[in-house]
């Protein structure tokens, strides 16, 4: 039998849908049976995002330069891409930043007007990611094959969403139960 090479990629969110994720509690053995995990956040210290990627669960929305190389990197290499939780449909929560009108006044406001002891805009590259001028979700960045939305899913929606594609079939992703948010 050959396994599908499964992913979870987690971008701007709070990882509460990983967290719905490891609900599934016993499944996830039964899941390990169907699925390589081939990169996660969850017990896994990969790097860099595999080829060759057969399903990807990707929480959160696209908040900065490295959140849109990962999504782009990982459409790239994947099959068949799942817009995870509300953040990773909607932008959600970290889309609320998009009201203070653009990244300089977010960094103005987090590290200027809110510092304590040293108020200093972080000005070494690399210690903050650029961040885009406002948060989008996933879909505006590339094309998502599966929405799952839910502020987290529940971890019977998510098992319903994966265990189809272990068996080369589509979820039904209609009814209350499939495309509720929040």
């Amino acid at each position: 039998m050959v396994k599908v090479r499964f992913a979870t990629v987690w971008l701007a969110g709070c990882s509460g849908c990983h967290m719905s994720f490891l609900d599934m509690d016993e499944w996830l053995i039964e899941l390990a049976q169907y699925a390589d995990v081939v990169y996660s956040p969850v017990g896994c210290d990969l790097k860099e995002y595999p080829e060759n990627v057969d399903v990807c669960l990707v929480e959160g929305a696209i908040a900065n330069e490295e959140n849109l190389e990962l999504a782009r990197k990982l459409r790239q290499h994947t099959k068949t891409v799942i817009s995870f939780g509300d953040c990773a449909v909607t932008a959600n929560v970290p889309a609320m930043r998009n009201m203070l009108g653009g990244s300089d006044s977010v960094l103005k406001r987090a590290y200027l007007e809110l510092g304590d002891v040293t108020p200093q805009l972080p000005d070494e590259p690399g210690i903050v990611p650029e961040l885009l001028e406002r948060v989008i979700p996933l879909h505006e960045v590339i094309p998502v094959d599966i929405f799952m939305p839910g502020c987290p899913p529940s971890a019977d929606r998510i098992k319903a969403t994966i265990e189809p594609l272990l068996k080369g079939e589509q979820p039904d992703m209609s009814g209350r139960e499939m495309i509720k948010f929040g």
